[in-house]
C-alpha cells in the first residue's frame, strides 16, 4: 500500500499506538481450593488466599495482594480475582498461602496456616485451559488438599473493523479531467480534538470511487467508545501536496456497525460553500459498501486453545570451542559451575518447558566425529538414540549433553543448516496450527554454510517454527546478526523469508556473573523469547489459522 500513501503526498502513515508504551497482557486469576485442612474445632475453617510474587531476578517473595475469607467452607471458591501483567519471556515465580482466619487481625502470624503451592504464571497458562490444579503443602505429614488456579486473559478491545466504501457525484475539482478521490478519517478525543487514524488510497479521475476496504483496530477508531464521533474528510488529491478539500461528514462506530443501509449514506458537505449557496445541498455522497468485525487473536488465545511449544536444542561441538578438558573452553565441566552452554541452555530451557506438556526435548549436537567410526556429524542425538533423540526435561537434556562430552570428539566444521532442517522435517508434518516448534541453536560462532543455511531458513520461514541463536565465547557474530534478518530480511536464490524467524544474542551481553548472574540469565531468556509470540502469531495469520475453544 505504500505507493498509494506516497501519492496522496501523506507521506506513510504513523502507526496509532496511542499514548506511552503497550501495556503487557493483563492476566485474570482465579482461586479455588478443594478439601483443606479443617483447624476449626466447632465449624470449618474461613480460608483466605494470600498470593506472593517477586521480581525479576530476585529470590525474595513480596505480598501481591490477598482473596477476601470465605466462611465456614473447606472448598472455597474465592470471589476476588488477581491481575497480572504476563510476559511470556519472564519467569513469573507465583506462591500461594492459605490461612484459617480467627480474628479481624491483618496479621498473618495470628492465624493457622493452612499450606502453600508454588507455581510459575506460565505454567498456570501452559495447562490445558489454562486451569491448573496443585496439591497444598507445607504442614508435616498432612494432606492439605488442593488449589484450582484458573488464568483468563483480560480483553482490552482487540477487536479489528474491516471497512468499505463509495461515493458518488464528488464535485469535480480538476480543470481537466475529473477529480482523484481520497478520504481521511479522525477520531475525536475526549477534549474534543480529532486525531488522523486512517486514510485510503487515491482513486485517479473519477467522480463516483469504490475504495478498497481496509482493516482497523476499533481502539483506534474510537478508542472503545462507541458513540464517539468519527469525522471523515474527503480531498482531492493534487500532485503538490496541495490537496483540494472537498467535504466532510460525521458517524460514530454505533453507526458504521449498522452496516450497509440507509443510514450509511452520508452527505458530503463542505460548510464554507454552504455558507455561500443558499441553494447548497451536498458535494457529493459517500455510501458504506460493508462492515465486518473480528477479534484480532493474541498468543495466550492459541496456546489456551491448545497449541503446544514444541522445543528442540542445537549444541556446538566444534574444535573452536577449545579442548573440554581445559578451564579456558566453553564446553569445560567444572564441578562447582554451570558452563555457558548450559546456562543458555536453562535461562531459555526454564520458562519454554512451561508450554510443552509432555516435556520431552529432542537434542542434538553438530560438528563433532562421533562413534562408533568416528565419522563428522552435523545432526547427532545427544542421547545416542537416532530414532528418538528427545530428553526427559531440561535435566535430561543437560545430563546427554555432558554425556556426550565424553563421548565425541569437537571437531568441524560449522554447518547449521542440517539441524534447521532436521526442525523443520518435523514443523512441515504439522501445520494445522496445533504445534509451534522452537530451536535453540548454542553456537560459538563462526559459520562454515551460509549459503546452504540462508536456504534453510527461508525454507522453515513457511513452516510454524523459530529459531533461536544464542553465541557464546567472544568471537565476531557478523554472520549471525544477518540471518537474525531484523535489519534486512534474509533471502536465497532471489528468494524472500516470508516471516522473519530468526532471534540473535550473544550471550557475553548477559554474562556478570557473581551475585548477579541469575538477574542476567533472566535477561538473556526475556530477550531471546521476546520474539516468539509475535512469530507465532505471523504463521497462524498467514495461514489463516484461528485459536481452538478451550476445553
Amino acid at each position: 500500500s505504500g505507493g498509494a500513501w506516497d501519492m496522496a503526498g501523506l507521506g506513510a502513515p504513523e502507526p496509532d499506538t496511542g499514548p506511552g508504551p503497550v501495556p503487557a497482557t493483563r492476566v485474570e486469576l482465579t482461586v479455588s481450593c478443594r478439601q483443606l485442612l479443617d483447624r476449626d474445632t466447632f465449624s470449618k475453617s474461613d480460608p483466605l488466599c494470600v498470593l506472593y510474587t517477586q521480581r525479576p531476578g530476585s529470590h525474595q517473595w513480596r505480598e501481591f495482594g490477598r482473596t477476601e475469607v470465605i466462611d465456614n467452607s473447606l472448598n472455597p471458591d474465592f470471589l476476588h480475582k488477581f491481575v497480572l501483567n504476563y510476559c511470556f519471556e519472564e519467569r513469573q515465580n507465583l506462591r500461594f498461602d492459605l490461612y484459617d482466619v480467627d480474628s479481624k487481625s491483618p496479621d498473618l502470624s495470628k492465624h493457622d496456616f493452612l499450606g502453600q503451592a508454588f507455581c510459575t504464571l506460565g505454567e498456570i497458562v501452559g495447562s490445558a485451559g489454562s486451569r491448573l490444579e496443585k496439591p497444598l503443602t507445607g504442614i508435616p505429614g498432612k494432606k492439605c488438599g488442593t488449589i484450582i488456579l484458573l488464568a483468563e486473559e483480560l480483553g482490552n478491545c482487540r477487536d479489528v473493523a474491516t471497512l468499505q466504501f463509495c461515493a458518488n457525484k464528488l464535485d469535480k475539482k480538476d480543470f481537466f479531467g475529473k477529480s482523484d478521490p481520497f478520504m481521511v478519517f479522525y477520531r475525536s478525543n475526549e477534549d474534543g480534538t480529532f486525531t488522523i487514524c486512517h486514510k485510503t488510497e487515491v482513486v485517479r479521475n473519477t467522480l463516483n470511487p469504490i475504495w478498497a476496504a481496509f482493516a482497523i483496530p476499533v481502539r483506534a477508531l474510537c478508542n472503545g467508545d462507541h458513540d464517539r464521533a468519527i469525522k471523515v474528510e474527503v480531498y482531492d488529491w493534487d500532485r503538490d501536496g496541495s490537496h483540494d478539500f472537498i467535504g466532510e461528514f460525521t458517524t460514530s462506530y454505533r453507526e458504521l456497525a449498522r452496516g450497509q443501509s440507509h443510514f450509511n449514506v452520508y452527505e458530503v458537505v463542505n460548510p464554507r460553500k454552504k455558507m455561500k449557496k443558499k441553494k447548497y445541498l451536498n458535494s457529493g455522497t459517500v455510501t458504506l459498501l460493508s462492515f465486518a468485525v473480528e477479534a484480532e487473536h493474541t498468543f495466550l488465545d492459541y496456546i489456551r486453545g491448545g497449541t503446544q511449544l514444541n522445543f528442540t536444542v542445537a549444541i556446538d561441538f566444534t574444535a573452536s570451542n577449545g579442548n573440554p578438558s581445559q578451564p579456558t573452553s566453553l564446553h569445560y565441566l567444572s564441578p562447582f559451575q554451570l558452563n555457558a552452554y548450559s546456562l543458555a541452555l536453562r535461562a531459555v530451557g526454564d520458562i519454554i518447558q512451561d508450554y510443552d506438556s509432555d516435556k520431552m526435548f529432542p537434542a542434538l549436537g553438530f560438528g563433532a566425529k562421533v562413534p562408533p567410526d568416528g565419522h563428522v556429524s552435523h545432526e547427532f542425538p545427544l542421547n545416542g538414540d537416532a530414532s528418538n533423540p528427545a530428553c526427559r526435561g531440561i535435566a535430561g537434556v543437560l545430563e546427554a549433553y555432558q554425556r556426550s562430552l565424553r563421548r565425541v570428539q569437537l571437531y568441524g566444521p560449522t554447518n547449521f543448516a542440517p539441524v534447521v532442517n532436521h526442525v523443520a522435517r518435523s514443523a512441515a508434518t504439522v501445520l494445522d496450527g496445533s504445534q509451534y516448534f522452537v530451536l535453540l541453536i548454542i553456537t560459538d560462532g563462526v559459520i562454515s554454510d551460509m549459503a546452504q543455511t540462508k536456504e534453510a531458513i527461508v525454507n522453515a520461514a513457511k513452516l510454524p517454527m523459530s529459531i533461536i541463536i544464542v553465541g557464546v565465547g567472544q568471537a565476531e557474530f557478523d554472520a549471525m546478526v544477518e540471518l537474525d534478518g531484523d535489519d534486512i530480511r534474509i533471502s536465497s536464490r532471489g528468494k524472500v523469508a516470508e516471516r522473519d524467524i530468526v532471534q540473535f544474542v550473544p550471550f557475553r551481553d548477559y554474562m556478570s556473573g557473581g551475585p548477579g548472574a541469575g538477574l542476567s540469565m533472566a535477561g538473556l531468556a526475556r530477550e531471546v523469547l521476546a520474539e516468539i509470540p509475535d512469530q507465532l502469531l505471523s504463521y497462524m495469520k498467514a495461514r489463516g489459522i484461528k485459536p481452538h475453544p478451550v476445553p
